[in-house]
């Protein structure tokens, strides 16, 4: 599992390092490359010169050597995974609150690839509640911790805080690779944001979407290894540009983009808030203001959530959303009797932290198998792990 892949290590100012060489020594016996960051703390209680000959790479320590400072940003765009163990509580609160004053902390905020962190710290460092704010905040981020044990600390003193061993810090990053290869060969289609029906050309009929749950649902699923397509309606948000992306602006446009290849997909989540109505007629110069009223006739657009239900293959998996203002539960399974899909997310306006435009969302799914699974509030990157993990966990039953 580990043959062939690229780690990071990175090492803080900590007495757990001792434990680092032993797992270097394991990475490196399981195929693996790895290049060594140390703080200058970590210098203070192992050498470079014992992870440089265990890695056969050279340590980087210094972040302003010339060198160092060239491929500073390279390193995140090498690596497979960056972890940094053991990871003080110096270093966790630096990570939080953006501070940059070393090599790993400039790495650490220019990478792209995932980020593991090992804590070692006092039972009473752990438990603090502004440690648990940071932890939480790069949690919030993307990061990925690895739990800590109980057991004699540095300060002679039982407790929390006690660094991973070698052997479990390995087991941790086979099972980490594995879920990111879990869609390996699959392909995914996701919609995400709105689509703006023209009325002239200066306005349109839209709405608040931001597109920042569909574009976090089809990262998820490039992250566990599927070939995404993203069709995005016309949002402000950045797009990981490993994802194929398809941008459009109306409906019709988005109906087109999904159904010109729709059957060579495995998995098809419709997080688009796509809308349901579209002007008859569109001028061609801009509508002027006249006295009296003004009269707009709409015509239905494309439910292309219901046009991929009625070609869908049993093999393929087709998510729909639905986004209630009453009788949540009831309007969302019916919706996925009536659009023949596989999964309905259902997200409610009457919860302030479910909704249009803000980084919170709170979902219920439920599944053709009659299986109701709820999720508290959580960050919409948390949520889509939910949203993505259910979809797996659907597909293999």
């Amino acid at each position: 599992m580990l043959k062939g892949k690229k780690v990071l290590l990175c090492l803080t100012g900590s007495i757990a390092v001792y434990k680092s060489a032993l797992f270097l020594r394991l990475l490196i016996k399981g195929g693996a490359e790895v290049k060594v960051i140390m703080t200058k703390g970590a210098t203070n209680f192992v050498t470079p010169l014992t992870f440089s000959t265990l890695s056969k790479n050279k340590v980087l320590v210094d972040l302003f050597e010339e060198e160092t400072w060239v491929n500073h940003v390279m390193l995140g765009r090498w690596a497979d995974v960056m972890l940094i163990a053991p990871a003080s509580c110096n270093t966790i609160a630096k990570m939080a609150n953006g501070i940059c004053d070393n090599l790993l902390l400039a790495v650490y905020l220019s990478s792209n690839c995932p980020v593991l962190i090992t804590p070692a710290m006092d039972e009473d460092m752990w438990h603090h509640q502004l440690t648990r704010k940071n932890i939480t905040t790069l949690e919030q981020n993307g990061a990925h911790f690895l739990p800590v044990n109980n057991g004699e600390l540095a300060s002679g003193l039982h407790g929390d805080g006690r660094m991973a061993e070698p052997e479990e810090m390995i087991k941790y990053l086979e099972f980490f690779f594995a879920k990111q290869s879990i869609l390996k060969g699959r392909k995914a289609l996701v919609t995400a944001g709105p689509t703006h029906e023209a009325l002239d050309p200066v306005r349109f009929i839209g709405n608040n979407s931001s597109g920042k749950m569909g574009v976090a649902i089809a990262e998820n699923l490039a992250k566990k290894g599927a070939e995404v397509k993203l069709v995005l309606g016309p949002a402000e948000i950045k797009v990981d540009e490993k994802i194929n992306t398809v941008k459009v602006v109306s409906a019709n446009e988005m109906y087109e983009a999904c159904m010109e290849d729709f059957q060579s997909y495995d998995i098809i989540v419709m997080a688009a808030a796509v809308a349901d109505y579209s002007p008859k007629t569109k001028s061609d110069q801009k509508i002027k203001k006249e006295n009296g009223g003004f009269t707009l006739e709409l015509i239905k657009t494309a439910d292309i959530l219901f046009e991929a239900g009625k070609i869908k293959s049993p093999s393929q998996t087709l998510v729909g959303f639905a986004l209630e203002t009453e009788n949540e539960k009831e309007n969302a399974i019916n919706k996925l009797s009536k659009k023949n899909a596989d999964m309905i997310v259902l997200n409610s306006l009457n919860d302030k932290q479910a909704g249009f435009g803000i980084d919170t969302n709170k979902i219920t799914i439920f599944d053709k198998n009659k299986k109701e699974y709820q999720f508290a509030a959580k960050t919409k990157k948390e949520v889509a792990e939910d949203i993505v993990n259910t979809i797996i966990q659907y597909r293999n039953e």
